[in-house]
């Protein structure tokens, strides 16, 4: 049985949970690999919603084992706040299993990304403030907690103590703040001890037993292609690999073992935060698909910059994961325009680039060139076949299809669980 990996292909909020839910009858695991609660996914079943920040999307499907991995960043009350969440609306969470090897996001974490965000000004990355970045920076510099510490208290104080030593004098000669005491963050992590035991363990070990028997894994990248921290439109990116890459380090399952590459797409383009986005519409058109769209951050509630969509942007994400299948989503948000331009390539100072340029200095300078397409008025909330969609969304799918460099296999036209066209079955 395969394994699975979907992540996003433009910079995020493409609907990976709505991916995710589409396949979560069908597999027995789902992981998230990465990030922490700064990357929301919103599924919607029947007449229910629900928005998810730090747990994967797939446990919401009864009979699915979720895993935090090892690459994850966890802010325990975060967890706490969504489990007992979801077990009031009636979901079961038991099967929930979070790695020993991550990380931890604490107080003073959350307190200097805010912090240094502010110092920034106008040179602002457009972080959401939960501090995923300083945990991050601690893994990298070997000062990090991690979920096994809490239960080893005198561990657990002897990495607060050295983190905080250095910590405090940012917070206290630099930003004129408090300085945070060892005492408060020891006792609120141990506080979280009793919850995590029953959920701790090797995850790396459970996901090579889960393929050895021939069970069915799927990864669910938080944040998506253009945000990865090596990929992406550096520096406006996230902390880690959102990528297929990012699978094998942040899960512990050997690269070979991942089958198929799932990267879903907008049939437009959107991006939160600060950086380049050669595509950005800045006029009405602009807000009427965050408007229709709902472009509206699951996490941070900010409103989504909106632009058309990118061709050679699709064609990167294509290359750089290895995709065998696009998902499109949110086609419907279309119905009623005229005309769709479509980015084909982008003009840097008079040259013409059929690719993303190496450079980030001309991507922030690319002029998008676009092709137009013929729009539709027809409804297609109801098209459950490729063929039940009007002619002329048929013929702009199949262009962005030649166009990205892989297969549309299915296709969202509304934002219910079942409002989908599915050309290919994703799984094979």
């Amino acid at each position: 049985m395969p394994a699975v990996l979907i992540t996003g292909a433009q910079w995020g909020d493409e609907g990976k949970g709505r991916a995710t839910d589409l396949l979560g009858s069908r597999v027995d695991y789902v992981v998230k690999f990465n990030g922490g609660n700064n990357a929301g996914h919103t599924v919607v079943i029947g007449d229910e919603k629900y928005a998810l920040h730090l747990l994967p999307s797939g446990i919401l499907t009864p009979g699915v084992t979720p895993i935090i991995a090892n690459g994850v960043v966890v802010d325990l009350a975060v967890l706490k706040q969504e489990l007992d969440a979801l077990n009031e609306r009636g979901v079961d969470t038991s099967k929930l299993k979070v790695s020993a090897n991550a990380h931890v996001i604490t107080a003073y974490h959350r307190t200097l990304d805010k912090v240094t965000e502010r110092f920034l000004g106008k040179r602002q990355i457009g972080t959401t403030g939960r501090g995923i970045g300083p945990a991050y920076a601690d893994k990298i510099n070997r000062v990090g907690i991690r979920i096994q510490d809490i239960f080893d208290e005198s561990i657990l104080r002897q990495k607060v103590e050295a983190a905080l030593e250095f910590k405090n004098q940012v917070l206290v000669k630099i930003y004129n703040r408090r300085a945070i005491g060892v005492d408060e963050v020891v006792e609120e992590l141990l506080s979280f001890r009793e919850l995590l035991e029953p959920m701790v363990c090797d995850t790396g070990l459970m996901l090579h037993e889960a393929i050895r028997d021939d069970k069915t894994v799927l990864f669910e990248a938080g944040q998506a292609t253009m945000l990865d921290i090596d990929h992406g439109t550096y520096p406006f990116v996230t902390s880690s690999n959102a990528t297929a890459g990012g699978a094998s380090t942040g899960s512990g399952l050997p690269p070979h073992r991942i089958d198929r590459v799932i990267a879903v797409i907008k049939a437009y383009t959107t991006r939160v935060g600060a950086g380049p986005f050669p595509t950005e519409l800045f006029d009405e058109m602009g807000e009427q698909l965050a408007r229709v769209g709902h472009e509206y951050g699951t996490t941070t509630g900010r409103l989504r910059r909106c632009g058309w969509y990118d061709a050679p942007m699709a064609r990167y994400a294509a290359r750089i994961n290895g995709v065998t299948d696009f998902v499109l989503t949110k086609l419907d948000v279309l119905s009623g325009i005229e005309t769709i331009p479509v980015c084909v390539a982008y003009d840097v100072n008079g040259v013409r680039h059929d690719e993303m340029p190496v450079n980030q200095t001309d991507f922030h300078h690319a002029k998008p060139i676009y092709q137009e397409f013929p729009g539709w008025t027809e409804d297609i909330s109801g098209a459950r076949r490729f063929e039940d969609l009007p002619k002329n969304a048929q013929d702009y799918i199949l262009a962005l299809e030649k166009m990205s460099g892989s297969r549309m296999s299915a296709i969202g036209v509304g934002p219910e669980r079942e409002q989908v066209v599915v050309r290919h079955d994703l799984l094979d």
